[in-house]
């Protein structure tokens, strides 16, 4: 259940939970590149190192902002949608944000499995996290895999994610997607138009 906590930003996300919204996409971003582009140096080379130190770091981070949102979502009330979308809508809609935030908290969580299983320190900005389990190679790379596979799916739930935000503002022409964004909602009969907050 929810908290009666009012949001005062009218039909729009309360502004900490969109900009953690729009923060860890930037984050996705940045650690799906660097696990991408790693691919461009020689195995153990510098370059290549530092893009895989980021990548466990930015995607632990990742972790941290998953228990952040949820937070937030019990403190703020989501605004509705306007205008309502069907009921089988808003169970997709709802199917979509669960399996979303199980990436985001499985992904991270095999990351931190794959180091310790493999034996090797789990830096984050400075400071060294504890081994989740002990050393076991075999183990360490079959958590691998399935590392990789969760992430490649991640690929789809992102972009179907994106494509629903924008079939709903272009096509159903709802205020789903001006929900999460910046600034607030425009009294005009559109309700798709926004202006930055004074």
């Amino acid at each position: 259940m929810q908290s009666a906590t009012v949001n005062r930003a009218g039909n729009h996300y309360h502004p900490l939970s969109i900009g953690v919204h729009w923060l860890t996409l930037l984050l996705l971003i940045a650690v799906y590149a660097l696990i991408e582009l790693r691919e461009l140096y020689p195995k153990d080379s510098d370059p290549r190192e530092m893009m895989k130190l980021w990548h466990n770091m930015l995607g632990l981070t990742v972790f941290g902002l998953v228990f952040v949102r949820l937070a937030l979502h019990f403190m703020y009330t989501t605004p509705p949608i306007t205008p309502a979308p069907p009921a089988w809508q808003q169970s997709m809609a709802a199917a979509m944000h669960l399996a979303l935030y199980a990436f985001l908290i499985v992904m991270p969580l095999l990351g931190w499995l794959t180091l310790s299983a493999k034996g090797k320190p789990i830096p984050f900005f400075g400071l060294e996290l504890p081994a989740l389990i002990g050393v076991d190679k075999p183990l360490a790379k079959n958590i691998e895999e399935i590392h990789e596979t969760i992430g490649t799916i991640g690929y789809y739930l992102i972009g179907a994610h994106t494509a629903a935000a924008l079939f709903h503002h272009y096509v159903m022409r709802d205020d789903t997607l001006v929900r999460m964004l910046p600034g607030r909602v425009r009294g005009d009969d559109s309700g798709l138009s926004r202006e930055p907050a004074p």
